[in-house]
């Protein structure tokens, strides 16, 4: 059985005055239950572990378990490219009460397809903590081929795979090949729908930030087959999935997320706020959708 169908939001880490801003996260959990999303991703590359300690990037994890209090599984990000940070965070995270794990692909080190099975089967060894696998070469530099996946994926701790590549066919060819040792979700927000009608459980996804309801109603459509009806939300939300994604994920999420009154519009370096050029073209999204927001 899935861990979830639908969809997972991959929660930003608010942030105010160069601190984890937790009354801000701890609303967005609330409203994101509230709107009837099916998982939560704490500290995913959404969330800019990537610039935050390890107290916080921890502290980000127990805090979502906490607020949460098991009415969605929780998803903790874990990833790293030191295996034995990863292995710490799991075990941390496992004790939080986390439901899952996270793992990216270890980024910078440039590993071999041996390096990445031998790395996810150490994480996966070392903490009983269930792993999705994460697949997104376009930020860590390294892409998992069919045969590697289909070889880590033969490990029990192994129950999922976040598969955010670019190149669709080999995206499914990794499908055929785990041949149901676990599951699969998108991890492109743009292709939800298509990747769901072919066997995808859902979306973790960084639009349902903004329009949880909307994007989990569209996974659903999907998941029930309607077709017609999932393709019509997906196209409809495809301008704003766009803007979010014209600048460094999750850049233009903060604004809009600040826009709408959720959180201060603020990342840490070396990401910057978002260009004001490129802000009409998002908040004209939002509006279409019919989003109230104040511009910031």
């Amino acid at each position: 059985m899935a861990l979830f169908e639908g969809c997972g939001t991959a929660l930003i880490t608010p942030f105010k005055n160069d601190e984890v801003d937790y009354e801000a996260l701890d609303n967005l959990v609330e409203s994101q239950i509230a709107a009837g999303v099916d998982a939560l991703i704490a500290a995913g590359t959404t969330g800019e572990p990537a610039t935050m300690t390890w107290e916080e990037h921890l502290n980000v994890i127990r805090r979502v378990v906490q607020v949460s209090h098991g009415r969605v599984p929780v998803i903790a990000g874990t990833g790293s490219n030191c295996t034995r940070e990863a292995v710490n965070a799991a075990r941390a995270s496992k004790d939080f009460g986390a439901d899952a794990q996270l793992v990216v692909t270890p980024y910078y080190n440039k590993t071999s397809q041996e390096g990445l099975i031998a790395h996810f089967y150490a994480v996966a060894d070392a903490a009983t903590l269930p792993v999705i696998v994460y697949n997104v070469p376009s930020r860590t530099g390294i892409n998992m081929g069919p045969e590697a996946l289909a070889t880590i994926c033969r490990h029990p701790n192994i129950i999922a795979v976040k598969e955010a590549s670019s190149d669709v066919g080999q995206s499914l060819d990794k499908m055929r090949m785990v041949d149901g040792m676990a599951d699969f979700y998108s991890g492109n927000d743009d292709i939800a729908v298509p990747m769901i009608a072919c066997g995808y459980k859902g979306v973790i996804s960084v639009v349902s930030n903004v329009m949880p309801a909307e994007t989990t109603k569209m996974a659903h459509l999907a998941l029930k087959g309607k077709n017609k009806e999932a393709a019509e939300l997906q196209l409809k939300l495809l301008p704003l999935i766009n803007a979010l994604f014209c600048e460094t994920s999750p850049i233009p999420c903060k604004a809009a997320m600040a826009a709408l009154g959720m959180c201060e519009d603020e990342v840490r370096l070396p990401l910057v706020p978002m260009q004001e050029r490129n802000r009409p073209r998002l908040y004209k999204a939002m509006r279409d959708l019919g989003l109230k927001i104040q511009e910031v």
